[in-house]
């Protein structure tokens, strides 16, 4: 099962409690899709999820990824902003 998530209105320590919330609601093998934004979330969030022993997937620019569909369409979103591609183990 894929989730989404879209933590580019929040800021640290906020980006990585609402990914830990989305991994503990997930099963082994699901995988997520997050959206984030800045330089800290970018950083630590994907580090994070690898502490926590789980796989980062993928991670790239979210201009030139089809989860920029799945933007709510209210919400702005940025040249800067990253997609992060998990599964938990």
């Amino acid at each position: 099962m894929d989730h989404f998530l879209d933590i580019t209105a929040d800021v640290c320590p906020m980006t990585f409690v609402r990914t830990r919330l989305l991994i503990e609601r997930m099963a082994a093998g699901d995988t997520a899709t997050i959206v984030l934004r800045g330089a800290e979330p970018i950083e630590n969030v994907p580090a994070s999820v690898t502490e926590l022993g789980h796989l980062v997937t993928a991670m790239g620019p979210l201009a030139e990824d089809p989860a920029r569909a799945r933007i709510a369409p209210e919400r702005e979103t940025c040249d800067g902003d990253m997609v992060l591609r998990i599964a938990k183990t």
